[in-house]
């Protein structure tokens, strides 16, 4: 980053020219905390002439003492990156009737799922959408992720991360204000046409053997927890 030249005005001296780095103040936080200081304070002081775009900073800031060795690491930018991607989840529950799928108000006939939301692991995921779809109650040790699904729908990214529920709590009930209810168990050898496509590439990345069709996705495997 190269300096700028600015005048710095005293009380009874002439102004003094220096070279000067303007720096943000997220920027100074994270160079200072890069350096080992804690900062615990920035206060802004604008110019009294509110036509002046000089603004001085104050910042105070302590060092940390026996400050471990680590890499640091920052966004590009304090701006968020562009949405381009739709990211979800689709659950397999397979009983001795069949496989559990819902029918959507839409038409469709899903496995229970939905959108991941901001904070929850895949898991946590697949857990809360099935409560919240059918009733059904699982525990993070009945959840095993089968791996990512890609594809592009109308340029838009689409991520779904299909999961085996092998227990779960309850009965499947259509359960108040879901778009998907009438849950009901379908055999293998007769699964019913209308799948949505998401559910349907999940059920075939589960096993390549079922005959359903559906758009191509690009499906990658989780490997085993060691």
């Amino acid at each position: 980053m190269a300096p700028r030249e600015q005048m710095i005005l005293l009380r009874d001296d002439p102004p003094l020219p220096t070279q000067m780095w303007v720096l943000a103040p997220q920027l100074w936080e994270d160079l200072l905390t890069e350096y080992g200081f804690r900062v615990e304070a920035i206060e802004l002081f604008p110019h009294p002439d509110e036509s002046a775009s000089v603004i001085q900073q104050l910042i105070r800031a302590r060092r940390l003492p026996n400050r471990p060795a680590r890499v640091s690491s920052r966004p590009r930018s304090t701006r968020a990156p562009a949405a381009h991607a739709a990211v979800g989840v689709g659950a397999i529950l397979l009983s001795e009737r069949g496989i559990l799928l819902g029918r959507h108000s839409r038409g469709t006939l899903e496995l229970p799922g939905g959108s991941v939301e901001a904070g929850e692991t895949f898991e946590d995921a697949v857990i809360r959408e099935l409560a919240e779809e059918s009733g059904l109650v699982a525990r993070r040790g009945d959840v095993r992720l089968l791996g990512t699904l890609v594809d592009h729908v109308e340029g838009v990214l689409r991520i779904t991360v299909g999961a085996l529920v092998h227990a779960w709590q309850g009965q499947p009930a259509t359960q108040p204000e879901e778009s998907v209810g009438d849950w009901a168990w379908y055999p293998l050898d007769q699964l019913p046409d209308g799948l949505f496509v998401c559910s349907a590439q999940i059920l075939t990345s589960w096993r390549p053997s079922l005959p359903i069709d559906h758009p191509p996705a690009h499906f990658t495997t989780f490997a085993p927890a060691e």
